[in-house]
């Protein structure tokens, strides 16, 4: 089976869908192994190392003919994939909510599109797990910002010249990314605390030396953790939850914010009267920036300055770190499809009614089959 590793395209990706430890594996069980030139280059991968691992390197219509599995990490367009093989099968975070219409051109091109953030969050699909593994990277990198553009120290300091109090650092949505961002924040020595729709992540806060700040008593919050992800609540919540935070944000240096729901807007957390609050030299990263925001002005990409507060429009920072982030992925798409695997038909088979390859599939024969999508 011949497997394509393309180059990304997409502005300002920086990461690669192989790394050469992935690369071997694959040949181990069977394939041929095709990059493209250049494709590892910003995550410090040369050609050369991708040579050395069992690679074919080679400029990309070369590696598209004939490919049967094509491995890429922001899904490129389906025009962008002349020459590969009837029916092959497209791998990679193809953002199906917000590209609709390359979904629906994969289908006509006759491909079969595996979304990888749409997997499932079972057991045995964790190692396979994308989202996790770039959100956890994207948490750190959150802080590392945070620490960056703030102007005063994170840890508590006793000098000769007096003591430097600790920052306080505040983390809203413990998924992945805010527990990091807990774990790294208390690393570096600020006081943390952090809250969540979820009352069952009170357990995890308080496991990482973090203080939980959770709305008492009030009912009415919905989707408590669909698959792993939080649901939207209720207006009582919504009205319970804002009056907390506002006295808890009028006391924080540092915000972190990381709520997300697949397939809607970002839900709004933080109002431009509450920025005002906070005292001037404070800093707000929104990590869903790229959904709509978490933080009323927000602008994704870019950090604005609101009231004296700096508010960092923090933009799929995984891509920040490509070398690791490269790695994880990497190894996500090696463990899913080794799983399905098939020694004898030299390729991995994605049975119909399997619930991984439910969740992921896209496309298929022609049509769009997800129903998720539909």
């Amino acid at each position: 089976m011949k497997v394509a590793v393309l180059a990304e395209t997409a502005p300002g990706e920086t990461r690669v869908a192989a790394i050469p430890e992935t690369v071997k594996k694959l040949s181990a069980l069977g394939a041929s192994v095709f990059v493209e030139e250049g494709a590892g280059r910003q995550a410090g991968i040369s050609d050369q190392d991708f040579s050395s691992a069992g690679a074919t390197v080679a400029p990309r219509a070369e590696v598209l003919d004939g490919a049967e599995l094509v491995l890429s990490v922001s899904g490129p367009d389906a025009d962008a994939l002349g020459g590969v093989a009837p029916g092959a099968v497209l791998v990679g975070i193809l953002d199906p909510f917000r590209r609709r219409e390359a979904v629906s051109a994969y289908g006509s091109a006759g491909l079969e599109a595996l979304a990888m953030e749409w997997m499932p969050r079972i057991t045995r699909a964790q190692s396979m797990d994308v989202l996790s593994s770039q959100s956890n990277l994207a948490g750190y990198k959150a802080v590392i910002d945070a620490a960056a553009a703030y102007g005063r120290a994170f840890p508590m300091m006793m000098t000769a010249a007096g003591t430097v109090s600790p920052a306080r650092a505040f983390i809203m949505g413990v998924g992945v990314a805010g527990l990091q961002a807990i774990a790294t924040a208390r690393r570096l020595g600020a006081q943390v605390s952090a809250t969540d729709v979820r009352s069952a992540t009170r357990e995890q806060i308080q496991s990482l030396g973090a203080k939980p700040i959770f709305v008492e008593g009030v009912a009415g919050i919905e989707g408590e953790g669909q698959g792993g992800y939080a649901g939207e609540t209720s207006e009582e919540y919504r009205k319970a939850q804002a009056e907390l935070v506002s006295t808890h944000l009028a006391k924080q240096d540092i915000v972190i914010t990381t709520a997300l729901i697949p397939g809607k807007p970002a839900p709004r957390l933080i109002s431009d009267a509450q920025v005002a609050t906070m005292r001037p030299g404070s800093v707000i990263v929104d990590l869903a920036a790229d959904a709509g925001g978490n933080v009323e002005g927000c602008v994704a990409g870019e950090n604005v300055e609101r009231h004296g507060v700096t508010i960092i429009g923090a933009t799929n920072l995984a891509r920040s770190l490509p070398a690791d982030s490269s790695a994880l992925y990497a190894r996500n798409l090696f463990n899913f499809l080794s799983a399905f695997w098939d020694k004898e038909a030299g390729r991995p088979v994605f049975p119909d009614e399997d619930e991984i390859v439910k969740g992921v599939r896209l496309t298929k024969g022609g049509t769009v089959v997800s129903e998720r999508f539909a």
